[in-house]
């Protein structure tokens, strides 16, 4: 396994690059498709211990709403796009103009989320495999609002090694609202097998041991 202390500013830098091609084409995406102006960047990339994902959110009991998607092809793993119950109503609302009170029994909120989700991961991930030249392709997507530790142990359960790592994308979506900006912050919780995340820095130019 590579380790952190070899993922040095650089190597983050091309991460963040890679994740602000794949915001780019995910905006373009939800702008035709919701014919609104819609800006994305991606202010901050991680890469952390497992065990750090929970605090990230606010701790294992805090609740949040996920998409969570498995990845497939050469560098399999599990990708979470991570929302505050807060912040995903204010997207589906303004993103659709939709009314997105009680999500978990607001069937048109749960399918916005799932499709704004299809489309974000979509787009990072063709972003990763297009810089990487490494085959991934996202499975359907699904839906959960439930505590952090609920959620986020669907991912982790599947990794057997203790020394695995996250990256994180923290990500803002921005609309134009009567000249000026609406922002909602989310993030990606990329969880690359334990093979492919050697495989994913490899490509990327970071040596790993």
């Amino acid at each position: 396994m590579a380790e952190l202390d070899k993922l040095q500013g650089q190597h983050l830098d091309v991460l963040r690059e890679v994740g602000n091609i794949g915001a780019g084409n995910a905006a373009t995406a939800l702008s035709g498709l919701l014919s609104k102006k819609i800006d994305m960047n991606v202010p901050a990339i991680k890469v952390v211990g497992f065990n750090e994902l929970m605090e990230y959110v606010g701790g294992p009991e805090q609740v949040i709403v996920s998409v969570f998607l498995r990845i497939q092809g050469d560098a399999p793993g599990n990708m979470f796009f991570v929302l505050s119950p807060e912040e995903a109503s204010s997207l589906v609302t303004e993103l659709t103009g939709a009314t997105a009170d009680n999500l978990e029994e607001n069937e048109l909120a749960i399918s916005a989320i799932s499709e704004i989700g299809n489309i974000l991961s979509g787009s990072y991930l063709s972003a990763l495999s297009d810089f990487t030249s490494i085959n991934m392709q996202p499975t359907v997507p699904n839906v959960a609002i439930d505590m952090a530790a609920a959620i986020l142990m669907q991912g982790l359960l599947e990794m057997s090694q203790e020394n695995d790592y996250a990256i994180i994308i923290d990500t803002t979506i921005e609309e134009e609202v009567q000249q000026s900006k609406e922002s909602i912050k989310g993030h990606f919780f990329l969880l690359p097998d334990p093979d492919s995340f050697d495989e994913i820095f490899q490509a990327l130019g970071v040596e790993v041991e």
